[in-house]
Formats: C-alpha cells, structure tokens, sequence
C-alpha cells in the first residue's frame, strides 16, 4: 500500500472528520486527499500554532481532530502543547514528517530531527515510528482513542524512510 494512503485510510478508520495542515512536501498526498474528502473539514495554515488553536477549538465544537506538519514546527508548538492540550487534557493526533533523519539532505533540519523525540518525551506525549504503511494505518485506526482516553496530544513520526 502506498505510504500516503495508508495514512489518509488510518485518519479515515480513526474517525477523524477536522484537519488542520502545513506546507510539507512529504505531506503533501495526504493534504491532498484531505482536502478532496467531503467529510473532513481541512483547514490549510501557516503557522503551528494557529492550527493548534484551530484545533482545539474544533473539539470543543465536537470535531475529531489531526494536524500535519513538518517536525520543525514541533518547537513552535511546545508552549500551545503544554499549556493548553496537555493543561485542558485535549486530544488531537499530530501526524509528523520527520525531517532530520537518516536520509536526510539538508543539514538545516537534522538537529530539530534528532531533538524531536526528546521533546515528545518532555511533554509526555505519546508517539509512534511506523515502518511500513501497514503499521502507520494500524497505528492511526487507535489513534484517537488512545489520545482520548489519555486526554494527551499523540504523534506520528514518519521518518524519510518510511516515505
């Protein structure tokens, strides 16, 4: 199975019915079938932080939320992460391509790639490092219940290998 695939069809499975995104090459499929699904609502931005509050305040609207971005807006991201998800135990499933790993050709994104489980584990979210498509789809199907019931963000990694 295709990698985007598998991730759009583990969004679908989770329920997941409000998306926020970022600009990301690696990403960019899954936006794509995102933003053609008519039961999804898919709301592009430019900052991380923005979509995080998006977010939020879809849940609260009853929605079932993802955001996808770039790991190197993860550290855009903590103070949202922790004072308002972590705080008012708000789940969202954030799936993250994972710049800076083996692969990687630029060096501007390893340190941000090699910082971002450290960070993850900081704030006591949960994540996963999918290896297949499979994997990634079966992850994602429990994703949202598992965020839930943590009321805690839980993350995605997908590294350049996966891809």
């Amino acid at each position: 199975m295709d990698s985007s695939k598998a991730v759009f069809q583990g969004l679908k499975k989770a329920g997941i019915n409000f998306v926020v995104s970022l600009p990301c090459i690696n990403l960019g499929k899954i936006i794509e079938m995102v933003d053609c699904d008519p039961d999804i609502i898919h709301v592009p931005v430019t900052r991380e932080e923005e979509g995080f509050g998006i977010c939020a305040g879809a849940y609260l609207g009853g929605k079932k939320t993802a955001i996808l971005m770039q790991n190197s807006g993860l550290g855009n991201s903590v103070n949202v992460l922790a004072s308002l998800f972590k705080l008012y135990q708000i789940p969202i499933i954030m799936i993250l391509s994972h710049r800076g790993t083996e692969g990687e050709f630029m060096s501007a994104q390893i340190p941000m790639g090699e910082a971002t489980p450290g960070v993850l584990d900081a704030l006591e979210i949960a994540y996963f490092l999918p290896e297949t498509p499979d994997d990634a789809c079966k992850v994602l199907s429990g994703a949202w219940l598992l965020s839930e019931m943590g009321g805690s963000p839980v993350a995605m990694l997908l590294e350049i290998g996966f891809w």
